[in-house]
This record gives structure tokens, sequence and C-alpha cells, in this order.
């Protein structure tokens, strides 16, 4: 099984689409770890909602590729996600970057592994910190909570969201 970690956010009905978002990554395999949800403001484009984030681990059989190209934009699109190619930090419905995957350092077409927003956003640092703090990143070999520490302090504020639960789910397979 392979060890896939991936961040999610939502700004369009985040209450109901990260839910929604775990229960479709549920399909994929098991997800074994689920962090707390994060507030925090968008990204490049002034106006829009604030953004909720989390990031789950999920121990798969699918490979980085497959996750990629196929299957995380898949459950996007069935959540309702519209790609702008004019404006890629438009609001979403949902968000999924496979972001790490085992101790991997790969890229696929656009999408660099482990992500580098790792090293710069809060919002992506400290949920994956949560899931798994000792795991050493695949290129610095940091440990994801001192990674975590140091981002968090030199970031954009995140404000932790307790009343929206997102609980692992064991396989249910398509």
């Amino acid at each position: 099984m392979h060890r896939a970690y991936v961040g999610l956010g939502s700004n369009i009905e985040p209450e109901q689409n990260l839910p929604a978002a775990v229960a479709e990554l549920a399909a994929l395999g098991t997800v074994a770890a689920v962090s707390c949800v994060y507030e925090s403001a968008a990204v490049g484009e002034i106006g829009q909602p604030n953004y909720l984030n989390a990031a789950i681990l999920l121990l798969t059989e699918f490979t980085a590729e497959q996750l990629c190209r196929t299957e995380l934009p898949a459950i996007e699109s069935r959540l309702g996600r519209i790609r702008d190619p004019e404006n890629r930090n438009a609001a979403r419905t949902i968000d999924l970057d496979l972001v790490l995957f085992n101790d991997a350092v790969l890229t696929i077409g656009q999408r660099r592994i482990p992500d580098p927003d790792i090293m710069q956003r809060p919002f992506l640092a400290v949920p994956l910190a949560e899931l798994d703090g000792a795991f050493a990143h695949p290129e610095t070999g940091e440990p994801l909570t001192i990674i975590a520490e140091r981002v968090r302090k030199n970031g954009a504020e995140i404000k932790q969201r307790p009343e929206v639960v997102l609980r692992p789910l064991r396989n249910r397979k398509r």
C-alpha cells in the first residue's frame, strides 16, 4: 500500500464539500488519518470567501500518477469543481492535491511532489504535521512538525475550525 497525503480545500460550501470529499477518497483505499480543519484567507484573488483546508493520509494501491491524472480530478468533478483556465485561484467547491506520496520526489504534469507549498503555506504544512509529524520531507529531511512550526510562524494566519469535523472512513470501494 502507498501512503498518499492529500490536501483538501474549499471555499464554496466547505462544510458540506470537505466531508463529501473525504467520503469519496475512502473509495480509493483507507483514509488512515484526517487532520483538523483550518480557515485561511484565499490566495491570489481578493474578495472571495475564506478557505477551509485539511489533509488526509490515504493508504491506497493507486499510483501517484493515477491519483493525479484520474482519481482526484474525477472526485473534484463529481463535487462540482469547475476549472477556470483564466483564473487558477478562482473559488472552488473542492480542491484535492496529492502533496506527498511515500517518500518520492516526482513531477506529474504540472504537479510537483512533494508540493513546494508545504514549505510556504500554513494551511498545508500544519494539517500535514498533524497527520504524521515525524514524517521526513523527502527533499529536506526535516520532520513535518518542524516545517509546520516555521511556516506557521512566518506565514499567513490560519485558525482552527473545531466545529467542522472530518472523520476517517475505511474502504468504501466503488
